[in-house]
C-alpha cells in the first residue's frame, strides 16, 4: 500500500503520522484486524468515495488493542475523534467523513474538530 504523511496544520505534531493509504473495499473491510498493535506515528488511512457517516463507520472485531480514530471530511477538516476500544462492534462519526485515520491513541489530543490536516504522498 502507498504511504501518506499526515500533519495537523492547525496544531503541528512533533513528527508527521505515516499511514498506509487504503482505498479498496477489502482493505477498508480488513482495516487493522489480525494485526499487531500500532506503533506511535504510524497509521492506516481509509479513503471513502465521498463524505458519508455510514461508509466512514468502523468496527473493531478481531482488533485486540485500542485505536485513536480521526475522521476527516473532503476538505481535510477533523469532524470527529474517538478512542476505539478493542472488540467493540461499531463506531461512526458525528458528521459525514471521507477519510478515517486509525492511529495510536496518544495522538487524539492533538486533533480537534474543525482543525485542518494535510496529506502528502510519500
Amino acid at each position: 500500500m502507498p504511504i501518506v504523511s499526515i500533519q495537523n496544520i492547525t496544531q503541528p505534531l512533533p513528527e508527521p503520522i505515516r499511514a498506509e493509504y487504503c482505498n479498496t473495499f477489502f482493505g477498508r473491510l480488513r482495516g487493522r484486524m489480525f494485526t499487531r498493535p500500532i506503533e506511535p506515528f504510524r497509521g492506516l488511512l481509509m479513503v471513502q468515495h465521498h463524505d458519508d457517516r455510514l461508509e466512514a463507520s468502523i468496527h473493531m472485531f478481531f482488533v485486540n488493542y485500542d485505536l485513536g480514530v480521526i475522521w476527516l471530511n473532503d476538505r481535510l477538516e477533523v469532524v470527529d475523534t474517538v478512542v476505539a476500544c478493542a472488540w467493540r462492534p461499531f463506531y461512526a462519526p458525528c458528521s459525514p467523513a471521507r477519510y478515517v485515520l486509525e492511529t495510536h491513541p496518544q495522538h487524539l489530543p492533538a486533533f480537534k474538530k474543525g482543525q485542518k490536516v494535510s496529506l502528502t504522498h510519500v
